[in-house]
């Protein structure tokens, strides 16, 4: 299974990827993480990608494309992954399903935790991150809005999104995706 979470900040991809990654015994990519981790730690990538994190701007996508390839040659993710928090534009879906291509690998399917604008902020207010502070919640969220959706257009096109009610229990949300990922494709 290689699964893809999609939606806003605080839309809980990262509970829904942590669950699924659990229940399905396949490795967790979170991309979030792994640059807070680096920017913490002050590898290489974390010092080039602080700037844009602290200011809840978008990593470049070329830095992004060449992180994910380097998280998806890894031999453990050979049977299956699951990705948070990458792709965040509609190129870099394309260049995933080109890195997929090159690596041999499918995506199985994009799934999107839609929730409103105002539980977005909410959320993310809500949480203990350094980087969510109001000014770069609510930059995050309109870069979602000018650069994320259309990737839902992209998977949408190719048959490859499950939208998702986001506004839910964590419980709820995650029988939904189970559900929805037991219907056979057609």
């Amino acid at each position: 299974m290689r699964l893809v979470f999609l939606g806003g900040s605080g839309a809980g991809k990262t509970t829904q990827a942590e669950r699924l990654y659990k229940h399905f015994d396949i490795p967790n990519i979170s991309t979030g993480e792994m640059l807070r981790e680096g920017i913490a730690d002050a590898t290489d990538i974390g010092r080039h990608v602080e700037s844009y994190v602290t200011k809840g701007e978008l990593v470049p996508d070329e830095i992004m494309i060449e992180f994910i390839r380097l998280q998806l040659q890894r031999p453990e993710v050979n049977h299956g992954w699951v990705l948070e928090g990458y792709p965040r534009t509609a190129f870099q879906a394309e260049e995933l399903d080109f890195l997929l291509d090159d690596l041999g690998q499918k995506l199985d399917w994009a799934i999107y935790l839609q929730i409103p604008e105002v539980e977005m902020v909410s959320r993310s207010l809500g949480r203990s991150l350094a980087d969510d502070q109001p000014e770069i919640v609510q930059r995050r969220v309109e870069l979602f809005y000018d650069r994320t959706i259309p990737i839902l257009e992209y998977y949408d096109r190719r048959r490859r999104l499950l939208t998702i009610n986001g506004d839910q229990s964590p419980d709820m949300v995650q029988q939904s995706i189970l559900d929805l990922l037991s219907i056979p494709e057609t």
